[in-house]
């Protein structure tokens, strides 16, 4: 069986997960729980919970631990959860998974350690203690463009030998290193699962053996992704790649300023407003904002979001 097809243990679909804030920009928890369950019942397999769309590095450890048991009692048995619980310092990473394991969720995403550049001994020493210390299923991130450091396929590879280590998040952009990951893991871990980290390349991304995307777009067209992923994988590539088409210039909207700031906005044009941007993140320009809805006018079909919620 091809890698691409074999059913991934979380789903191909898992939605990057705004955090919903008030009018003076705490957290609204309530908004939280009602907004992963339609992302779920609109299509997503599940939701990740307190990433980099959820605007980590703006959130408290508590803040945090509390999403976590909020949205996991939220989902229950609708989809899964999984906690984004990376950080800089490896102590405060296992903090955060210690609240995630707590909350009940699913599984752990973990980052690349930011800002300090460990080299590639120093990620495999962090993730390495992580897992000595708990029990949940980890999918790595690796987005260096947000962290400045890379984790490369051979770091990846080594990383994967360790069994609660079930697969990786890649954010690189660069599709070679996504072939060289998968061309050394899979012949000894078949079973280790490789999400696109970016909507617009899913699609190339499953062609070298990705089995899906975690996604930002997911909040409001996660049904199509579904449909251009199913069609992938079972063998109608000409549909996959019509409807990839169909939805790229969609994708790209959500990323002409830095993310969460797009898909902020494209969920308030879309009748659900989810808060401002905690500071040094601002809100979306006018100009911005122009951009988004003229991708959302363009969109042939698409998920409304404000009925899943209301019909929840």
């Amino acid at each position: 069986m091809p890698h691409s097809a074999r059913q991934p243990r979380f789903g191909r679909v898992l939605t990057a997960m705004v955090t919903p804030f008030k009018a003076d920009l705490s957290m609204d928890y309530d908004r939280a729980a009602e907004l992963a369950i339609a992302i779920i019942e609109s299509g997503s397999d599940g939701v990740v919970i307190a990433g980099t769309t959820g605007e980590s590095a703006t959130l408290t450890m508590q803040e945090q631990g509390e999403l976590f048991r909020v949205v996991r009692e939220a989902v229950g048995d609708k989809g899964a959860v999984i906690g984004g619980a990376g950080a800089n310092s490896t102590s405060e990473c296992l903090e955060l998974c210690h609240y995630a394991q707590k909350a009940g969720c699913d599984a752990l995403l973990l980052v690349a350690p930011y800002y300090n550049k460990p080299s590639q001994e120093g990620l495999y020493q962090h993730f390495k203690y992580v897992t000595e210390h708990t029990e949940l299923p980890i999918i790595l991130y690796n987005i260096p463009g947000r962290c400045s450091v890379n984790m490369e396929p051979s770091t990846v590879a080594r990383l994967a030998k360790l069994p609660t280590i079930v697969g990786v998040k890649e954010a690189s952009g660069v599709l070679d290193q996504v072939t060289d990951i998968i061309s050394r893991v899979h012949p000894v871990r078949p079973d280790f699962d490789v999400y696109s980290g970016d909507d617009s390349i899913t699609l190339p991304i499953m062609s070298v053996g990705g089995v899906g995307v975690v996604s930002v777009a997911g909040h409001l067209v996660s049904a199509q992704i579904q449909q251009m992923v199913a069609a992938f994988v079972e063998g109608r590539p000409e549909e996959a790649a019509r409807r990839n088409a169909e939805l790229f210039p969609f994708f790209k909207s959500l990323f002409i300023t830095t993310n969460p700031v797009p898909v902020k906005a494209a969920l308030k044009l879309s009748g659900w407003d989810c808060g401002g941007m905690r500071l040094p993140m601002v809100d979306a320009t006018e100009a911005e904002i122009s951009q988004l809805q003229a991708a959302l006018n363009a969109l042939k079909s698409g998920v409304d979001l404000k009925a899943e919620i209301a019909r929840v």
